[in-house]
């Protein structure tokens, strides 16, 4: 009998441990509870770098360039930082600096993997956009049409419209009232191949409000969103995103995040600090976050975050109409613009970049992840795209996506005194073909 006692004893500890121990590491995550003392590192004074220079006319900027993200990442202390510029449709720069790997001083390349968080988001925009071009989906039937509207009746009246765009009343993680789900977004151990599987974490969850009542940001709307994709385009999500975005953009290095067990060799370790103000770090704790893959589970690289950026603005893959239809920011009922003038997908603002550049529209999506963030814009004006990516987090976002702006007036303003330079060049030449066709 004693025997028993205790072997019940040891297995409800050991099954508490099991239960518990996630949930209290989510919590020292936040930095609500006490995070263990040791594994911390130190991130180095001295760092590796690189610059990549695609396009001749910005070889005079590279190091300015390269400088400004170096100066950066100190400032915010990330291990890693990496940033990647397209111009007149292509890439002409990345680089990096810093560590990728700061135990097996592993330096960031232009190869190395980032969480991308909800820049997710943009991904699942573009296959969303993909699709309503090609009349597979249509943004504004309700989920009553498609079998996924069964598994909760509050959800009939929405539409992939109110979905993209966090319109539907659809809660964030926290706002889950489905208890197992909320463990689950907490304890992030589980994987979730099949995205009706994640949507079933929270298909008894309340609506916070009646679709297009309010703006409230949902990256489990985007998770239904996929499973209405799924449904609409006749394949899985993960197989329609490489057929109809990755493969023609020839994103290679974009993915959902494997199993921890799957690492790619180039996917960056990420890390917490307790401190910003200090280069002290230690690794993340393994997570999966396949059950968000459509709103924060993909991993990539800078410059294959600018070549989907490119491919927004690219008439042969997307057209006007359906480009102008996306990035329009979402009224709602009342026929007010949210708040965050937020589009499909995409947050749309105009900017003002300074002398000699003025204001310009700007499509932009960020994210934050476990260790990560992420910054993707679009400036189509320009046919200008600009990501960056930390292996770290900090607690103001801009604190670490300011750098984009800098050196997108670096290279803008590059651009426009390459091209008054050909032009004067090419007015003088005329000139002397004039002159010299009449002494002739």
């Amino acid at each position: 009998m004693r025997n028993k006692i205790l072997f019940a004893i040891i297995f409800i500890i050991i099954a508490s441990y099991l239960l518990l121990s996630p949930v209290y590491q989510f919590y020292a995550h936040r930095g609500d509870v006490p995070m263990p003392f040791w594994n911390y590192q130190t991130i180095p004074d001295a760092a590796p770098s690189f610059s990549q220079v695609s396009d001749q006319r910005f070889e005079s900027i590279a190091n300015q360039a390269i400088k400004q993200l170096e100066q950066h990442r100190h400032s915010i202390n990330s291990p890693a930082i990496s940033a990647a510029i397209a111009v007149d449709g292509k890439l002409v720069w990345s680089g990096g600096s810093g560590w990728a790997n700061l135990k097996k001083k592993q330096p960031v390349t232009a190869d190395t993997q980032f969480r991308i968080g909800s820049t997710s988001k943009a991904l699942t925009s573009t296959l969303l956009a993909r699709l309503v071009q090609q009349n597979k989906i249509n943004l504004d039937t309700s989920l009553d049409h498609l079998s996924l509207g069964e598994l909760n009746p509050a959800w009939s009246n929405i539409t992939p419209r109110q979905l993209a765009s966090h319109t539907a009343g659809l809660p964030h993680y926290k706002g889950n009232s489905e208890w197992y789900g909320l463990y689950k977004f907490m304890a992030l151990n589980q994987r979730y191949d099949e995205v009706l599987d994640a949507v079933k974490l929270f298909n008894e969850s309340e609506l916070l409000f009646q679709p297009g009542e309010e703006f409230s940001y949902s990256s489990l709307g985007t998770v239904l969103l996929s499973a209405a994709i799924e449904e609409a385009g006749g394949q899985s999500y993960q197989a329609l995103i490489n057929q109809q975005v990755l493969q023609p953009l020839d994103m290679t290095d974009t993915q959902p995040e494997p199993e921890s067990h799957q690492k790619p060799k180039n996917l960056a370790e990420f890390y917490w600090r307790a401190d910003e103000s200090k280069p002290r770090v230690r690794p993340w704790r393994d997570v999966d976050l396949s059950h968000r893959l459509a709103g924060g589970g993909f991993i990539s690289t800078p410059e294959d975050l600018v070549k989907l950026g490119l491919g927004f603005i690219d008439n042969e893959f997307l057209n006007e109409n359906t480009r102008q239809t996306f990035w329009t920011p979402q009224t709602l009922n009342n026929g007010e613009v949210n708040h965050q003038r937020y589009a499909i997908g995409w947050r749309v603002h105009k900017f003002d970049m300074g002398q000699g550049i003025g204001e310009v529209l700007n499509a932009n999506h960020g994210g934050v992840s476990r260790g990560s963030q992420s910054w993707l814009m679009v400036i189509p004006e320009h046919r200008m795209a600009v990501a960056v990516n930390i292996n770290t987090k900090t607690e103001v976002f801009w604190d670490f996506g300011s750098v984009s702006t800098d050196l997108a007036k670096l290279f803008l303003q590059a651009s426009m005194e390459s091209a008054k330079k050909e032009s004067s060049e090419k007015e003088s030449s005329e000139i002397e073909n004039f002159k010299k066709h009449n002494a002739e």
